[in-house]
Order: structure tokens, then sequence, then C-alpha cells
């Protein structure tokens, strides 16, 4: 992990580049001119309830008012409305009304002049567990695969939340200690309960939590024993780094953090810049000579497999094997760091052989698992294409560059 931090008299602008075997795999930004609102929890006025659509606006005191939809409602709201939550949501009107205070959190920063998107779903996202205050349900991170695991945390999790609260455990809860557990729930807890008690004194519009910088939530959220090592070029960034370590009682990943005194900038001396351009280049090279063309559209994404060169007097069936599972690795990596979502067609180039065509779909759902958003292999059509769904979250990486008022 590598922590670029640049000061100047407008503010302070962050980058994070997530690295794995010399490859960017993923990158985020934090700048004055996009103030990140995604996490942030406001007691919130009701502006506008719009029945055709279902939907309100909420004035937080931001540039933009959130956008609220029906479906975001949580239980507890409807239920003290008379209304049974089993049965669906009720016709928005029945439930907000203009000048109505409500407590909504960011769920989705906006997007060009799209609104940004709120929820009463409130989530509290700690180390190991995320919190959810008004929703009756517990929950295990589908990474964790072993069942003797997923069923102790359960427990746990059922032992720590009271009725009507709700708990996820996260991936790095995996074999962390009952404690451990226990001080992480704690300590999002008393966070909620200290929202509540903020909400029932102010009138809306009101911050009343502000989610913690990028990367103080990269550190909570990705800096796990699994990662090496995270290189900061800034001196105060490094020191805040590890006051935040101890605060999260993980002072054993400490030793990990380094601070970066090299006079090549960071991410040069690492090919980060080198390798974040060529994420905005439509035709990305493979190793073997291939090459995939990546065609962004409103509707959906096409990837384009094609082996780049005369293969004629090749054994051209292991060669066409060999840059279609070239692909298969790096179309899941180009999903992540273009941060590409929604609807992905690939055409690879054709196999011959039905024993080739399972390898190369068996690589590209093993390289999709290493994604931390939800990426799904879905069929191969009547025509060979190969269909991947990924959650959308946020700006891809072209819009969220093109966005931004100064580059970095």
């Amino acid at each position: 992990m590598l922590v670029n931090v640049q000061r100047a008299p407008t503010g302070v602008r962050k980058r994070v580049a997530i690295v794995e075997e010399g490859r960017l795999v993923e990158i985020y930004f934090e700048c004055p001119e996009r103030p990140r609102l995604v996490g942030n929890i406001y007691k919130g006025r009701v502006e506008t309830v719009l029945a055709g659509l279902g939907a309100a606006f909420v004035n937080v005191g931001e540039k933009q008012s959130l956008f609220l939809s029906q479906h975001e409602i949580n239980d507890a709201i409807l239920i003290s409305k008379g209304f049974e939550p089993w049965k669906g949501p009720p016709p928005i009107q029945k439930i907000l009304r203009p000048g109505q205070s409500i407590i909504v959190q960011v769920r989705r920063e906006g997007v060009g002049t799209k609104n940004p998107q709120g929820t009463t779903k409130i989530s509290l996202p700690g180390r190991y567990w995320v919190f959810l205050p008004k929703e009756d349900r517990v929950a295990i991170s589908r990474r964790i695969s072993d069942q003797n695991e997923a069923k102790r945390l359960r427990q746990i999790a059922y032992e720590l939340k009271a009725p009507g609260e709700g708990l996820i455990a996260r991936t790095a809860a995996a074999g962390v200690p009952k404690e451990d557990l226990e001080r992480d729930f704690k300590f999002l807890l008393g966070t909620w309960k200290g929202i509540e008690e903020q909400a029932a004194k102010v009138s809306a519009p009101t911050l009343l939590y502000r989610n913690p910088d990028l990367v103080k939530t990269m550190v909570r959220d990705r800096f796990t024993e699994d990662v090496d090592s995270l290189i900061v070029d800034d001196e105060a960034e490094y020191k805040e780094i590890l006051h935040y370590l101890h605060y999260l009682h993980l002072d054993k990943l400490r030793g990990r953090v380094k601070l970066y005194r090299g006079t090549m900038p960071l991410f040069v001396r690492y090919d980060v810049e080198r390798q974040l351009r060529e994420a905005l280049q439509r035709r990305v090279p493979l190793k073997g000579g291939g090459f995939i063309t990546i065609d962004e559209t409103e509707a959906l994404t096409a990837i384009d497999v094609n082996t780049g060169k005369d293969i004629r007097h090749r054994n051209q069936e292991a060669a066409i094997l060999n840059t279609n599972l070239e692909a298969a690795v790096e179309i899941p990596r180009q999903l992540r760091l273009r941060k590409i979502s929604g609807i992905i067609i690939v055409d690879f180039v054709d196999m011959a052989s039905k024993a080739d065509e399972r390898k190369v779909i068996e690589r590209l759902k093993q390289e999709l698992r290493k994604d931390r958003v939800p990426a799904d292999f879905i069929d191969v059509t009547k025509l060979g294409l190969v269909e991947i769904t990924r959650k959308k979250e946020g700006e891809s990486l072209a819009a969220m560059l093109e966005s931004l008022e100064e580059g970095f």
C-alpha cells in the first residue's frame, strides 16, 4: 500500500495505491475540490417528497441534497408509523413529509449532476464489524469460507448485539480473539450512542458524524497482515498512521509502516504514475504479445481479447489458450483499477477445446474473487460471450479524474 500526500495552500491532497506484485490494482483520491461524503451521518430536513418517484430530497447542509428512495427507509421508521415492513414499503408520502427531521447517511457520492444518495439504514464500519443500529440481523463476510469460523463469529455477534440491532462480521474478523471483537463492537456502539445524543440536541441540517479520511479508512479496512508494507511519503501522515494503529489496538502492524525519504517521487519510484496513465488507454497489452480493448458505454462495458500477431506458424491452440489465460487475469485487474461496474461483456479468442474454455473460465472466476467489490461471472452466451457483473461503487476512474477541478 502506497500513500502519497501533497500539501498546498489550497489544502491537502492524498492518493492511496494498492500494488500487488508490482502491478497497480486499485487507486483512491481525496482532495479539497471533491470532499468525500460517503459514510457521513446527518440530521437532515426533508425538502421535497416525490410520490411519483417514491423518493424524497433531504437537505443535509451540503451543496446538494440527498436523494432518498423509499427502499432506503429502515424498518424501525416504518414500524413507528404503524406499517409492517415485510409487506413491502408503503407510499413514501405516508412516511415522510416536507420539513420533517430525519437521520440519514450518505451511501453513494453524487455523480455529475446526480445528487448523492442517502439511506436511513445506518451502518458504522469498524475493524472487525459493521454495526447496523436499525437492522435486526447478523451476517458474515462472504470471504470467510471456514464454516466453523463463520459459526463462531455468528454466535459472538448474537451475544453482543441487542434485539433490533445488526452486526456484519468483516473479513478481518476471522481468527480474531473474542475480547478484540468485543472491544471493536463497544467502540461502534459508543459511537452510535454519541450520534443519537447529539441528534437530540441539534436542529436540522447538521453533520452528526464524519467518516474518517481516506488514509484512515484504508488503514482500518485494508491494512491487514496480508499487506507486506504501507509506505508513506509525508512525515506528518506517517506519524498519524502510527497513532491511528495504536488507537485501533493494531500495534503489531506498526513495524510495517515505512516513511519514504527518496528523492524520486514515491509514485514514480513504484511505477504507479505510468500504470495510472495506461489505465486511461483503450488498449491494454498482455505479456505474450496479445492485447485487450476496453470500451465503456452507458449500457455496458465491452472487452475484446486479441492474439495481437500472426500465430499461423505456431501451435495455434496453445497460443490462443495462453492469450485467453493472460486476459482472464488482466481483465479483473482492469475492472478494479478502472472502477468499472454494471454489465461487462468479454469476447475471448475462440477456442476449439471445451477443456481450454473451462480453464479460462476457472481462471477468470479465481481472479474475480480477489475483488473486494462484488464481481460475479454470470454465464457464457450462445454466441460465446462471457457475461460479468460488478457492483457500482462511485464513479469510474476516468470519470473521477475528469471531474477533478485540478489534476494531481
